[in-house]
């Protein structure tokens, strides 16, 4: 293995180098949120120089799963959208100290400003036979809540592996209650019990305007080009290094002292086969898992391919990493059950007016106001947000966006007798045109739409049945210098949330640097904490 073919990918070269060598260098493994913020946490909090810091992604660009790309003539995409809400105490605590790409103000204070200014009131969260319900009932029978009562005070650990489904009736699934936490989550019937349990009681402060989605917060444009890039611009600023291309496939250890460590990190990159030595100062910070593998992308006048290869590597990294280390988590619970785990989201990009302004009428929103509109009677289970326009930074005036999503993509639809998984983005512009009753006005909009389906068939993996001991601790027992972060590694919080990936980024520099004594945190005010 020749690595001075591949010198670049050390973080510090030159007269500097040896001076780094000695305080140790920083390997970030994948470019998502949480290796971001394991960053912005090194150099902010611990006083690591960011030229010290390599991210290593396997994708052309960093942001991992808060993504957004496209042109008005080709059609926008965002394969799905985060909510946010005023408690995610580490993502504002991060952001507010990244700039806006501006710089007029930090991130945190121009999500705040913009939720007093656009504050989510939805007057149609379910819309049935064509027509809007205002703050719809949550239909909850005696023994509904009785057995939601029972879950929340069940102790995790007497959960199991159990399913959703197996602690309600049936008729639970047909209540409105169901229909709006399900589709605001993305939770199925025989997702993990556990997981539910703690979307009831993180999410319990804000079960009185539910139905109105009273509380959910969102960004000014998608989270990629208002979260995304102005992070990534401060990491520039602050020299951090990214290799991009770089997928890694191994990890190399050293398991004769004490504690095991880390020894080598073993990349492709450009077709070759490279190892990054770390050293003895060195550190190893792994995104587990991603909840975006294997997407594929359909069009207009195409469906979407069901592909549950990981180009990324994410998957097999760990299942590679994870062989004989009950440590390190068991990666097949989430990542070899994607029919329990797929759904598909759809883009659409719209260049005249007609749609938008029917969707205002029905509803009585405003796009950007009402936040996701949901169908019941739709087999896909079918679900659609109109966010404030622009959505996307350079986004031309007369061009609207939005998004949406069906929960149930194997099921026919009411409309086109197909699944949803395989049907064009004009097949799904036609069955959304007739959950609203629109008519006379259908062909123009189908005419003018592009749409772009998005099947991902690990999307919600991290919801799947798992028991303790199936999701790695942050800090796994035994290692020295290595942590995980993202989706699939265990806090005491909500996962498919950017808080869970920005709070094991934190935990995980805390501790890594804590047990040498150099993480002095500062105080920090941002607003609304």
């Amino acid at each position: 293995m020749n690595n001075s073919e591949y010198s670049g990918m050390h973080p510090v070269a030159g007269q500097g180098r040896d001076k780094a060598i000695a305080s140790g260098h920083f390997y970030l493994v994948g470019g998502g949120i949480a290796s971001l913020a394991a960053a912005a946490f090194l150099i902010r909090d611990a006083d690591v120089p960011g030229c010290r810091i390599m991210i290593l992604e396997a994708l052309d660009k960093p942001g991992g799963s808060l993504d957004g790309a496209g042109t008005p003539q080709g059609g926008y995409v965002v394969r799905g959208g985060r909510m946010l809400e005023s408690k995610y105490l580490c993502t504002y605590d991060l952001f507010d100290s990244i700039p806006t790409l501006d710089g007029r103000i930090s991130v945190t204070k121009e999500i705040f400003d913009w939720n007093e200014t656009s504050r989510t009131s939805s007057k149609a969260r379910l819309i049935r036979n064509g027509q809007r319900e205002d703050a719809p009932p949550y239909w909850l029978a005696e023994t509904h809540l009785l057995s939601l009562g029972r879950l929340s005070l069940e102790p995790e650990a007497q959960l199991g592996g159990s399913r959703i489904s197996d602690h309600f009736e049936p008729d639970f699934f047909e209540t409105n209650f169901w229909y709006m936490w399900c589709t605001t989550f993305a939770f199925q019937p025989w997702h993990s019990a556990a997981e539910f349990r703690r979307y009831l009681l993180r999410f319990a402060h804000m079960t009185s305007g539910f139905n109105q989605l009273h509380g959910i917060m969102r960004t000014v444009y998608n989270q990629y080009d208002s979260m995304v890039r102005p992070l990534r611009k401060w990491l520039d600023n602050h020299g951090v290094r990214f290799r991009t291309n770089t997928r890694v496939i191994d990890l190399r250890s050293d398991e004769s002292g004490a504690l095991n460590r880390v020894a080598g990190v073993v990349c492709e990159h450009e077709s070759r086969r490279v190892e990054i030595p770390v050293g003895a100062a060195d550190k190893v910070i792994v995104t587990l898992g991603s909840m975006t593998a294997g997407s594929s992308l359909g069009g207009t006048n195409r469906p979407a391919v069901f592909n549950h290869n990981d180009s990324s590597g994410a998957w097999a990294l760990w299942k590679t990493i994870a062989a004989g280390r009950a440590e390190f988590g068991h990666p097949s619970v989430f990542a070899d059950h994607v029919e329990e785990s797929k759904w598909l989201s759809f883009t659409a990009t719209l260049h005249d007016p007609t749609l938008f302004r029917l969707i205002r009428d029905l509803t009585g929103n405003v796009p950007g106001e009402g936040g996701l509109i949901t169908f019941p009677q739709s087999n896909w289970l079918v679900s659609i947000v109109l966010p404030h326009q622009p959505h996307f930074l350079g986004q031309p005036k007369g061009v609207e966006v939005f998004w949406g999503y069906g929960l149930f993509i194997d099921r026919p639809g009411n409309f086109i007798a197909k699944p949803m998984a395989g049907c064009t983005g004009r097949e799904i512009m036609t069955e959304l045109l007739g959950h609203l009753n629109i008519q006379a006005e259908a062909p123009n909009i189908l005419d003018d739409a592009i749409c772009i389906p998005c099947l991902m068939p690990f999307i919600t993996s991290q919801f799947l049945r798992r028991k303790r001991g199936d999701r790695p601790q942050v800090m796994p027992e035994g290692w020295a210098n290595l942590a995980f972060v993202g989706q699939f590694c265990e806090l005491n919080d909500v996962v498919f949330t950017v808080e869970y990936s920005v709070r094991s980024a934190q935990t995980a520099v805390y501790t890594l640097q804590n047990r040498s004594g150099s993480v002095q945190r500062p105080a920090r005010s941002a607003r609304g904490l």
